[in-house]
């Protein structure tokens, strides 16, 4: 006891020395203007050169660099379309130096600083990964609520709309209508779903006008974030009050009813106190939707009603969504109060809330999600070696239901000759099998999803500098409370508990002034699919311009709770937590993560003053597949157990010999996948700054591997593995800011290329292609949906401009200017003009 007394003390001893030194430091701050117009640069850059450390400036043009070791440094001041300006400051201890700066003319790219590829600080030249960054001056000229249509202008992102309001991203392939590979955080805090890991998307409590930036990387990044950082990261990064003081009031209108009222407000009440808090109220109405659900009513034979023993078999086409409702509506907003015991930490307490309105898209149908409600608090301990956080996420609802569904069920009772009323009361929960309101019975096909489920993190993270090594040291703590009161989960109204725990370590060294080498690694622990040990490397070259960097990641795809404890239309679709036993022994393992194994090269450079190039080629190995939904009763077999318990415990009323239809995930398959993204920035003018980006991507499939037939149909073809990315992309950008006015073209080139994903398919003509048991045509039924034809083949061109008149600014945008029609995404309207107003007022403290 004595011993570990004394080692205690000394561990305090050194803390607090650590803390006393660090207090030592000192802080830079100040406010960059353009030196014509005299306005705040939002977004500029700010380096202490040949250090890591930096800041961008917010909505009034300060910013604020903290932890300054004294001494004398040189600032890199950069911003698109200004040149790039230094000068040399001098740093007392615990003091503030105040610096301000003028710029005009000329360029100098890719000096942006980035914290999500190494969880620090460090210039995005420099940063051992594919990494772009939509800073705040991009997000301030966007005029539209919707802050994603900027990631349509990335490399090498996958980017879909859905919809007036729906945006879907992901990269370098693996996409689907339930797709969860792409992690998505907000300010160190998960922004997706407890059951389905899917990201909250139009569920966000984010208003547009209190992001600072949003980082994407692309490829694996899971050593450092955990599971289903798996092809990507995508970070937003909301505004600090202090450095971000004043209000801001937005409104915005378009086509298609469209109405955003937003505002933001903060202010430093002390040197200790601030606070932040915005709001947005949203609403609209999607395209119009011209999809049918596809329904089959089969009689039962004379057995069960005393009939001729023939059957008679009713196919309906064409019949429309019951009480599809297109309107849209959200209320979200966020609040935070910042506390500063002492000079270089932070305490963060944030809360965040939105109910929502729309439709969802899914690999089985489209969901009516309505009065949909997310709450989230958390809280957050910042200093420069130690950041802890803990945070509770909430979701619920109580009326949101699979339209495909409910509208085969009302048709089954309208058929047999029920009234409209009954028809539309037990269309929710019941679909009827029979010939007359008397001869027949009512099955368990619930369409209604309710949710009440919670989630608990927690965070804590150390760095320091040891022997030459700069290190990253963390562990991360997930308890998942998933409850959907027994209506798509096997939790019988009661919690389904899964927890998960991870521990990281990242460690940097640098050889010379000009190479480092970065190894990280992650251990995972599971309750439902067990440990995974992630390993990351990197090896960049670098100078003040430029660098090259060789990368290797692994990453995994973890199942969700919903593919793990699925229970949706009484028990025809069931997760695989615990595998399955056949009627003749045969065994359906369960299922264990997606895994990926990425080899990467990539160069960025500024060349001259004018031209910044970034690119980088990849190759990926993926293994275990997540498959669709398959049914594992096949050849006349029964399903009898769900891993020791018997199916008619599962899933009440089976009979004891088993279910003869089971729907449910399976892992499968390997192939390699591989690609490149480049893209050019040239300054044609101090003022005008020209975008070229292209990506490519291709794939190997061995098709004579039986392990990737997919859905087991015995041959492997192009829908056993979706892929479900085209091979080309291209884009195309003009951006002109200068004094008062600013103005964007944006040309976006997506080559077709055929979707699968559940019930939904997306494909050229190919009689020989058999999918969900019909050959696929084009614009004709496809299994249970209709086949539009190929995703893509379209350019776009978005156009906006702006001016501002003192604190107001007035905007406009047209997305998809010609007005083509198309279609981006399956089960979703085509796309055609979308044309936004914005006026906002900014008031500053």
């Amino acid at each position: 006891m004595k011993k570990a007394f004394t080692l205690l003390t000394l561990m305090c001893a050194a803390l607090f020395t650590c803390i006393s030194l660090q207090a030592q430091n000192g802080t830079i701050k100040g406010k960059i203007k353009d030196s014509e117009s005299g306005e705040a640069l939002v977004g500029a850059n700010v380096v202490i050169a040949g250090t890591s450390q930096g800041a961008a400036t917010d909505a009034s043009g300060m910013f604020s660099i903290t932890d300054v070791t004294p001494g004398e440094h040189t600032l890199e001041v950069t911003y698109t379309g200004f040149q790039n300006f230094k000068k040399i400051v001098t740093v007392k201890a615990g003091a503030t130096t105040e610096v301000d700066f003028s710029m005009g003319a000329a360029i100098l790219l890719g000096q942006e600083v980035v914290v999500s590829a190494s969880r620090k600080a460090e210039k995005l030249t420099n940063a051992p990964a594919t990494i772009t960054v939509i800073n705040s001056k991009s997000i301030s000229e966007l005029p539209s609520f919707n802050v994603a249509e900027l990631l349509g202008r990335q490399r090498g992102v996958d980017y879909v709309r859905a919809g007036v309001l729906g945006v879907g991203i992901n990269a370098r392939g693996f996409n689907s209508a339930f797709n969860p590979k792409n992690l998505q955080l907000n300010d160190n805090r998960l922004t997706t779903l407890i059951a389905t890991g899917l990201p909250l998307g139009a569920l966000s409590t984010t208003v547009k006008e209190d992001i600072e930036r949003i980082e994407v990387i692309l490829g694996p990044s899971s050593a450092l974030y955990g599971p289903n950082a798996h092809n990507g990261l995508l970070n937003t990064i909301t505004k600090d009050p202090r450095t971000s003081q004043g209000t801001t009031i937005a409104v915005g209108v378009g086509n298609q009813n469209v109405l955003s009222t937003r505002f933001r407000h903060a202010s430093k009440l002390s040197d200790k106190f601030a606070f932040k808090v915005s709001a947005e109220y949203l609403k609209g109405t999607e395209f119009d939707y011209t999809d049918t659900v596809y329904y089959t009513n089969t009689a039962f034979d004379n057995k069960l009603f005393g009939g001729a023993g023939n059957g008679t078999k009713l196919i309906r086409h064409a019949e429309p969504e019951l009480e599809l409702n297109r309107d849209f509506s959200s209320l979200r907003g966020e609040a935070g109060i910042y506390y500063s015991p002492t000079n270089k930490s932070d305490i963060i307490l944030s809360y965040g809330h939105s109910t929502s309105n729309n439709i969802g898209i899914t690999n089985a149908g489209r969901n009516q999600i309505k009065d949909w409600q997310i709450n989230w608090f958390q809280l957050r301990y910042v200093s420069p070696r130690f950041f802890v956080q803990a945070y509770q996420t909430y979701s619920k609802t109580e009326d949101t239901y699979a339209m495909n569904q409910r509208t085969q069920n009302y048709l089954s009772f309208k058929d047999a000759g029920f009234t409209e009323a009954e028809a539309r009361r037990r269309s929710f929960g019941e679909q009827w099998f029979g010939i007359s309101p008397t001869v027949g019975l009512a099955l368990n096909r619930n369409s209604v999803f309710k949710d009440n489920s919670n989630r608990t993190n927690a965070e804590a993270q150390y760095n320091n500098k040891v022997a030459g090594f700069d290190y990253i040291l963390g562990v991360q703590y997930q308890q998942d409370r998933a409850n959907s009161k027994g209506t798509y989960l096997l939790d019988g109204g009661e919690n389904i508990e899964v927890g998960q725990i991870g521990g990281y370590l990242q460690v940097e060294r640098k050889f010379g002034e000009h190479l480092k080498a970065v190894a990280a690694a992650r251990f995972d622990n599971h309750d439902l699919y067990g440990s995974n040990f992630i390993p990351k490397a990197a090896l960049v070259y670098y100078n003040d311009a430029s660098s090259f960097r060789l990368t290797y990641g692994r990453g995994i795809a973890a199942p969700t709770i919903l593919n793990l404890e699925a229970n949706i239309f009484g028990g025809v679709l069931l997760g695989n937590s615990k595998g399955y036993t056949l009627s003749d022994g045969t065994k359906i393992p369960e299922l264990k993560v997606e895994t990926i194994q990425t080899v990467e090269v990539g160069y960025k450079s500024t060349l001259g003053e004018r031209l910044y190039v970034d690119a980088n080629a990849y190759y990926n190995t993926s293994e275990n597949f997540l498959s669709p939904s398959i049914n594992i009763a096949t050849g006349g077999r029964t399903v009898t157990h769900r891993g020791d318990q018997p199916m008619s415990e599962v899933v009440p009323g089976t009979s004891e010999a088993g279910s003869a239809l089971v729907l449910t995930y399976l892992n499968f398959g390997k192939v390699a996948t591989y690609g490149a993204d480049v893209s050019f920035n040239y300054s044609v003018t101090p003022a005008l700054l020209a975008t070229l980006n292209y990506s490519w991507f291709g794939y190997d499939l061995d098709n004579s591997d039986t392990a990737n037939d997919g859905n087991r149909d015995g041959k492997v073809n192009e829908n056993d593995l979706p892929i479900n990315t085209p091979t080309h992309k291209l884009g195309l950008g003009l951006n002109y800011s200068k004094g008062k006015f600013f103005s964007s073209f944006f040309g976006r080139f997506v080559q077709a290329y055929d979707f699968f994903s559940g019930i939904n398919v997306a494909a050229k003509t190919n009689p020989t292609l058999i999918y969900a048991g019909s050959p696929v045509y084009e614009n004709r039924q496809v299994g249970r949906n209709f086949n539009y034809g190929p995703l893509g083949g379209f350019f776009n061109v978005d156009l906006s401009a702006g001016y501002r008149f003192g604190k107001l600014t007035v905007a406009a945008q047209a997305v998809n200017l010609f007005g083509s029609e198309v279609r981006e995404f399956v089960a979703s309207p085509a796309i055609s003009r979308l044309l936004s107003l914005e006026i906002k007022v900014d008031l500053p403290k």
